[in-house]
């Protein structure tokens, strides 16, 4: 139990100071290619017949996870056969990269810096990164919205989430998780391509992260400290605004987010040239400033240190039993 719960801490630690290095090899990458190559046989199967898509699109949503779950076990397996130092050392490695506190934190204070120092031009290009939305029409205060959000939703998928199942099932469950989240990043759009064939994977990332939405909001809140945060307004605004998605979860961290700093976040936005009505998120008790950013981050970290010593807690709880 021991090995397991320092392969966890040292897993942590290592994405908070390392992050993920540029243009360096992840394992993501590797299922993101994955889920290309079987997307081509699946779909060519299929034709246009919707049936035939959604078909297909289920065989992606279960091949996807179950083959990169078995890769995990398959890799700590061959570990172990080392010693249960080699075996945490796996262990650690692969919690590193499955974890995304570092690299969502430095991608928003980036966004931060680009506003402060380098114009508007900069930070669109920088946030258009990590947003789905178009961002050419945004303008200072988008920019900063678009950033917020992002930070505040991800703090879920990017950090929570792997937390909550790394507790329950060690780096496998963690994996198949990060497996089905990148597979609704990447066929999981209500467009004319993956209306049918991204159906799956959409569902099946909406039902793994209905718990942990709701706890990282949670822990948002709990982490919601004055002067610079309103702990209350982040419940009352969570309790109001959490529902104001098409997606369950997504507005579950961005209502408790734009409470606590007491802004209003979404509204509508720009995808793939066309504008799409949104309900706004949050009350307008002062304006957005670039300033939130860091504020955001802030919160997510405070929420991923949190997280981190429940799951730690969590997960002694269980191998223990």
């Amino acid at each position: 139990m021991e090995w397991h719960l320092l392969a966890m801490a040292a897993g942590f630690a290592l994405d908070l100071a390392l992050g993920d290095p540029e243009n360096a090899p992840h394992p993501v990458r590797a299922i993101g290619r994955l889920i290309g190559a079987l997307e081509i046989p699946l779909r060519s199967r299929a034709g246009e017949s919707p049936g035939k898509l959604f078909a297909g699109g289920v065989i992606l949503a279960f091949a996807v996870p179950a083959l990169t779950g078995a890769a995990a076990f398959l890799l700590l397996s061959a570990a172990g056969l080392l010693g249960a130092p080699v075996r945490a050392a796996a262990e650690a490695i692969l919690i590193y990269y499955l974890l995304a506190a570092r690299s969502l934190g430095d991608a928003g204070l980036g966004v931060f810096h680009a506003l402060e120092t380098d114009g508007p031009d900069r930070a669109r290009e920088l946030v258009s990164r990590i947003v789905g939305r178009d961002t050419e029409r945004l303008d200072g205060v988008g920019i900063v919205r678009a950033a917020v959000e992002t930070v505040a939703e991800n703090t879920s998928d990017g950090v929570i989430a792997p937390l909550f199942y790394l507790a329950l099932g060690g780096p496998v469950l963690g994996w198949i998780y990060k497996a089905i989240n990148t597979l609704d990043s990447m066929v999981g759009y209500q467009n004319e391509r993956y209306l049918w064939f991204g159906r799956a994977s959409a569902r099946l990332d909406d039902a793994v992260n209905f718990l942990p939405s709701r706890l990282a909001a949670l822990l948002m809140i709990a982490v919601s400290f004055p002067p610079d945060f309103d702990r209350r307004r982040a419940a009352a605004v969570w309790r109001r605004d959490r529902r104001k998605h098409k997606s369950p979860n997504s507005a579950q961290t961005e209502a408790a987010c734009a409470g606590a700093l007491g802004v209003r976040l979404a509204g509508d936005a720009w995808y793939f040239g066309k504008r799409v009505s949104k309900p706004y998120i949050g009350d307008d008790v002062r304006s957005v400033r670039s300033g939130d950013i860091r504020l955001a981050v802030r919160l997510m970290y405070g929420a991923a240190l949190f997280g981190m010593a429940l799951a730690l807690l969590a997960r002694g709880l269980i191998l223990a039993a």
